[in-house]
């Protein structure tokens, strides 16, 4: 009669034993979860460099030369993750880091064909794995994976643990992510993926070396259909879907990285080396087709010549496109040196500001007639580059001709040191041998680079305001380099220089220039939106045979503006201020320019005109033109030391000359006066 209750009281107290046994294990078993020291979840990820859209231009590999590209929220196919979570781990969303129902499978499989058919991992699991590096084959180290998924899934949420999938899982290779992956077999961000490359993308991490497309892919291809049917198995993909995607063919090679202005990210990565992201400026699209017409623009000109080009947006000093080299490479060219921003000499494309400031100082106007003449500026003897003196031309026809003599004698009369603190201005790091400026830095005499003389020209551009070039950051408010005025007659007169030979006739203002010795090709241009530079050269210095700005670097500056847009936008109307007279509507002081020498000049003294000193001339069949200006007749020639003409009453005389080769002519007035040249006859 007593024992009755107790009978009846076993069961309860067997139940409450087994849940307050239960609640122990349970508290002993998060106590062991909560004490698990996780792996470092800081993954390193290729540095990148983007383009002004997003796009990828370059990415650095991380340690032992991987690829493991940083995931973004959105950046993978929702279609892939749904063929992954179908394939890999159907609970995902469910289970805490650890499936029960898929061990016990996994068991099951195991004791019935004795050997381990499927290993019963979570993607959490896998993930611990990852991160661990830890093997799978091994009880220890299954219930290590165990322990740290069940750790991450407390303190990472399914889209975080997902993400650390996306980041690292092995594709092959050096390839880790299927970013990496993605990139290398589609040659596309894994944003958007058909149904087979998402598949693809799901079976290579199971065995990531013998199941690679580009060394098996038979055997890719086998694997991508398992998954492509588990897929339609579970309803994420049609049966339809699963068959067109079997008959897509398996990428068969890898392809190589994006390497889009590979010398301007160097640089970024330079100046910010903690930085994981680099946002550019630079127009992906005009980047790759100006790095096509590098590579054309040498491909029949020798293994040694190289060039640079230079794209900027000039109203907002935003570099759009920056060629360094025809390729990025340890070659003949040294395409791995950025000459963009080696120091090269500019040759003739520094006149522009040399006649922009004299257009301020008030000493010339786009009308003003100017020699072209022999001069010698204390010692100093420059001559044309073809060594023909044009007498009296316009200050508008000697800048379009790029004359000499005219640009000199208005830098000696500006000083050399106010057109190199104009350059200052501008942004121009110039770099002046012995330090200090002569009247040799008016026709390149000194140092700079492609990337500041783009910077000077979209200054002219402008206004004359000049904003510095920049490619990360934002752009900075410039200093005033010339009057808006002055600019716009500068532009004006650059806009009517003829194009090369094959270009489009149209009103780019441009400019070309040859450094001394051949060494160095140029062409820069602007017109109301864009500035380009073209530099074309060899990287060691040496000279180019041959070679003009003209020539060489007009036509690829043409054809850069091409493949920037389909037409020229245009330049600005004038200022209000301009005066836009001939030459007899201006004022008297500024209807001809004359050089500081000529206040020393000895009035009306005999002056040799025809042929000019240091002249070449083609001797004509009737002999030789001499002609005299100033003096007083009659007029004796002499060559050499021996009498041509004796007492002649005109100024021009025409006279036999023994041959080719250098001669001394000599001219003597009627009260004894005299002159020289010497001249090379050919």
């Amino acid at each position: 009669m007593l024992r009755a209750p107790v009978f009846k009281a076993r069961p309860l107290f067997a139940l409450a034993f087994a849940l307050w046994a239960g609640a122990i294990a349970r508290d002993a078993g998060d106590r062991w979860v909560d004490a698990t020291v996780l792996p470092d979840l800081a993954i390193e990820t290729s540095v990148e460099v983007l383009a002004r859209d997003g796009r990828l231009l370059r990415a650095y590999t991380v340690a032992e030369g991987r690829w493991r590209m940083a995931v973004a929220e959105g950046a993978v196919d929702a279609g892939f993750t749904a063929v992954l979570v179908a394939y890999e781990d159907k609970r995902f969303y469910s289970h805490a880091g650890v499936d029960p129902w898929a061990l016990a499978r996994a068991l099951g499989q195991a004791l019935r064909h004795g050997r381990v058919v499927s290993g019963g991992s979570t993607l959490t699991m896998q993930v611990a794995r990852l991160l661990e590096d830890s093997g799978t084959g091994q009880l220890a180290g299954k219930l290590r994976q165990a322990r740290v998924a069940l750790a991450l899934e407390r303190r990472l949420s399914k889209a975080q643990i997902l993400q650390l999938y996306y980041e690292i899982a092995p594709y092959g290779g050096n390839l880790e992510g299927v970013r990496a992956a993605s990139l290398a077999y589609f040659g596309k961000e894994p944003k958007r993926l058909t149904p087979a490359q998402s598949a693809l993308l799901v079976a290579l991490p199971q065995s990531p070396e013998t199941r690679r497309p580009d060394r098996a892919p038979d055997v890719a291809s086998a694997a991508r259909a398992k998954v492509l049917a588990r897929a339609v198995a579970a309803g994420v993909i049609s049966a339809d879907q699963a068959a067109a995607a079997q008959r897509e063919a398996v990428p068969l090679v890898r392809r190589d990285f994006p390497a889009l202005a590979p010398h301007v990210a160097d640089r970024v990565v330079a100046a910010a080396p903690d930085a994981a992201l680099h946002r550019t400026t630079i127009d992906a699209a005009l980047q790759a087709r100006l790095e096509e017409l590098a590579a054309q623009a040498v491909a029949a000109q020798g293994d040694r010549l190289q060039v640079a080009i230079v794209v900027a947006d000039h109203r907002s000093g935003e570099m759009l496109a920056s060629v360094g080299s025809a390729a990025y490479r340890a070659d003949a060219r040294q395409g791995f040196v950025d000459m963009t921003r080696a120091w090269r000499s500019p040759g003739s494309t520094l006149k522009p500001l040399v006649y922009g400031l004299a257009f301020d100082a008030g000493l010339a106007h786009p009308e003003t007639l100017i020699e072209d003449r022999p001069m010698d500026f204390g010692g100093y003897a420059p001559q044309n580059f073809d060594k023909v003196f044009r007498g009296m031309v316009r200050v508008r026809e000697a800048l379009q001709l790029s004359l000499n003599l005219p640009v000199v004698a208005l830098t000696d009369a500006l000083g050399p040191a106010k057109l190199l603190a104009a350059m200052h201005r501008a942004g121009v790091d110039a770099r002046v041998p012995g330090g200090k400026p002569g009247l040799a830095i008016a026709l390149g005499g000194l140092g700079v680079t492609l990337e500041d003389m783009v910077s000077l020209y979209a200054s002219i551009a402008r206004g004359g305001v000049a904003r510095p070039l920049w490619v990360t950051g934002a752009g900075v408010d410039g200093v005033r380099v010339l009057s808006a005025v002055a600019a716009w007659e500068v532009g004006d007169i650059l806009s009517g220089m003829p194009p090369p030979a094959g270009a489009p006739v149209n009103r780019l203002a441009y400019k070309t220039g040859t450094s001394y010795g051949h060494r160095d090709a140029w062409a820069i241009g602007f017109d109301g939106a864009h500035v380009i530079g073209v530099w074309m050269g060899r990287a060691d210095g040496t000279p180019v045979p041959g070679a003009f700005g003209g020539d060489l670097a007009a036509p690829v500056l043409f054809q850069a503006f091409a493949r920037l847009k389909r037409g020229l936008e245009p330049l600005p109307a004038p200022p209000a201020a301009t005066l836009m007279v001939a030459n007899a509507g201006l004022p008297q002081p500024l209807r001809q320019f004359r050089a500081r020498a000529a206040a020393f000049e000895v009035a009306d003294a005999p002056a040799v005109a025809f042929p000019p000193d240091g002249a070449e001339v083609e001797l004509m069949e009737g002999g030789l033109l001499l002609r005299v200006r100033g003096g007083v007749g009659p007029f004796t020639w002499l060559a050499d030391g021996q009498p041509l003409v004796v007492a002649a009453r005109g100024r021009d005389s025409v006279v036999p000359m023994a041959g080719p080769g250098f001669v001394v002519l000599s001219v003597i007035d009627g009260v004894g006066r005299s002159a020289r040249a010497r001249v090379r006859l050919r």
